[in-house]
């Protein structure tokens, strides 16, 4: 059974968010709020994690399209190929914010994502989830926990949420309730920003 920890976006409990953190570095599965919509994640280095994750998503783990949550950009060299100053720039104007950007990735993905060509990444712009980051000390991996033919409040009502997830996760992290429009999604390994989903923000690109 899950557990449910009520966190308050404004002023994060600094215990609450280290218990979180040791949920994660034990292979577990935590449900959480971001800037759009509550999602699932794990830490990116537990390969077992991954595993379960890909499961529960119902995909092959080695091609799930699973988001790097990062705590800043500070991380994008340890999994993004050298970016030129505009793509950077561009990162910097919209992040932390609700965007997904699909970058080039380089030799260090984690083993489990050898193959992949490109990493989607995210900075959120959500306390919570920005503290749970940065006590791990490295990025989690990411998905939406909203199915197409959901009923919203399934996805955004974080008591509703725990009643359907409490079997299958760890901790299911009540931060209020959430939105239900998933981030933009912008490709920039091209060189050129692409969009390729529309969802919460709008970033002239």
């Amino acid at each position: 059974m899950a557990q449910f920890i009520k966190i308050y976006e404004e002023n994060p409990n600094p215990k609450d968010i280290k218990e979180v953190v040791k949920v994660l570095r034990a292979g577990g599965l935590v449900i959480y709020p971001s800037d759009t919509v509550y999602a699932l994640g794990c830490d990116i280095t537990n390969n077992r994690a991954l595993e379960r994750v890909a499961q529960l998503k119902g995909v092959k783990l080695e091609k799930a399209n699973f988001s790097f949550i990062c705590e800043d950009l500070s991380n994008l060299s340890d999994y993004v190929k050298q970016i030129d100053s505009t793509t950077f720039k561009l990162l910097k104007r919209a992040l932390p914010g609700p965007y997904t950007f699909i970058l080039p990735g380089n030799n260090n993905l984690p083993t489990v994502f050898k193959k992949k060509k490109e990493v989607g990444i995210r900075v959120p712009d959500n306390s919570i989830l920005q503290a749970i980051v940065r006590e791990l000390g490295n990025p989690i991996i990411s998905t939406s926990i909203k199915d197409e033919d959901e009923v919203i409040e399934y996805t955004t009502d974080p008591e509703l949420i725990y009643e359907k997830w409490q079997k299958l996760v760890d901790v299911v992290v009540d931060g209020g309730y959430g939105g239900n429009v998933a981030s933009t999604v912008i490709d920039l390994t091209s060189g050129e920003p692409v969009l390729v989903r529309e969802g919460k923000g709008s970033l002239e690109i």
